[in-house]
């Protein structure tokens, strides 16, 4: 079910918004808009839904309007037009034309932010700055302590609450954000670059808890980063916007395959596949293979055969073994050199090129016992080079 329904937005900042509304529906760009009625359009026309439980990132440059559309889920900025309704309960609330008190509700029990800066009050300890959302509900002071001591320890950050956030890392005191944000217990958080101005090895840290954190609480999500290899890492759905449009929503692995024009491929150009891509993705399929029967090549080099019965794939006269790999759970010290690796598709390139490194085998992708396709050197490769969008679009 959807937490958060937006259809046909419009935000535009200034006194005469019907004018650019106008000049919007008779194709206008931004510029021209603002050239001609000094009005800025933050949001032109964006649709989009974000399913509970789900962490949409919103990506684009500076001014593509990311932020103007994160800033209206919780009614921070106007709608000129067009619907955006969140999820109350079992109701979805309407906020282009809701009152204040309905407002007032959605932001304290349904809706919360964490900003880039913090916005930590410094004359409040940590627990009461993590404690201060649920003191704004009308929560009494012992039961809210309380529970900010949980999200605190939650986040790593329980022999730290008398301090002040000046006594603080920037790291830590983003994690105290983040405390405070999950001690609300609404069903949507909103993230405004949270972690753009930690260093990077915090920041990867704190993507890693927030991934951990959100697999505990599952929360909707909606994210605003400019870094698109973070957008990767945690994202299960990406927005891509220019100019206030909505250019691409989709899976990463979509955003990367199948860019939808010039501006979201230079956008992906230049980020990590290794991951996002699966072995599906880029995977040579079973067709393409030279079959006899129920016997298929998948070695031409060194004549390696295998054969398809209903209950899985067995070596055609070889002296190599043929193992299934479980994931995380399986032990990389049971694949040498003599060994073939059966794996699931949806395998990650980076956990592909670890397997193959050790095997030195084709990796036979098999799906409910059915050999599929296979990751060769030459896909392998592809995915290192960059080559697995020239083929897609191939």
């Amino acid at each position: 079910m959807d937490a958060i329904t937006i259809e046909n937005l419009d935000v535009v900042f200034g006194q005469k918004q019907a004018q650019a509304l106008a000049l919007l529906d008779q194709g206008k760009s931004r510029q021209e808009i603002i050239d001609e009625t000094g009005q800025v359009v933050g949001v032109d026309n964006v649709s989009l839904s974000i399913k509970q439980g789900e962490i949409c990132v919103l990506m684009g440059l500076s001014g593509s309007g990311k932020s103007s559309l994160l800033r209206a889920v919780n009614g921070l900025n106007d709608i000129s037009r067009g619907s955006l309704k969140l999820k109350d309960g079992a109701d979805m609330v309407e906020l282009a034309n809701c009152d204040e008190q309905t407002l007032r509700h959605l932001r304290t029990h349904r809706v919360s932010m964490v900003f880039q800066k913090f916005a930590l009050m410094p004359w409040l300890t940590v627990l009461d700055n993590v404690a201060f959302g649920l003191e704004m509900q009308g929560m009494g002071k012992a039961e809210r302590r309380k529970k900010a001591r949980e999200q605190l320890e939650m986040v790593g950050l329980a022999e730290w609450e008398t301090k002040f956030p000046h006594e603080l890392s920037g790291g830590m005191q983003q994690r105290v954000g983040l405390a405070r944000a999950f001690a609300m217990d609404t069903d949507i958080l909103l993230m405004d670059e949270p972690f753009s101005a930690l260093d990077p090895l915090i920041r990867a840290q704190l993507q890693d808890e927030l991934i951990l954190l959100q697999e505990k609480l599952n929360k909707t999500i909606l994210f605003v980063s400019h870094d698109l290899d973070e957008a990767l890492k945690i994202g299960n759905n990406i927005a891509i916007m220019e100019s206030g449009k909505l250019i691409q929503h989709g899976k990463p692995e979509q955003i990367i395959l199948t860019p939808e024009n010039d501006y979201v491929a230079d956008f992906v150009a230049h980020t990590n596949p290794l991951n996002v891509l699966k072995g599906r993705s880029l995977m040579q399929v079973r067709e393409n293979l030279e079959q006899r029967n129920d016997r298929l090549l998948v070695c031409a080099d060194k004549q390696i055969w295998v054969e398809q019965a209903a209950s899985g794939l067995t070596l055609v006269d070889s002296e190599k073994s043929l193992i299934s790999w479980e994931g995380q759970s399986g032990n990389l010290d049971d694949i040498s050199e003599s060994t073939i690796v059966q794996a699931n598709p949806d395998i990650s390139m980076r956990e592909a090129i670890e397997l193959k490194q050790r095997s030195n085998q084709p990796l036979l992708m098999v799906e409910d016992n059915k050999l599929v396709g296979i990751l060769s050197d030459n896909e392998l490769y592809d995915a290192l080079l960059g080559n697995f969008r020239a083929k897609q679009v191939a």
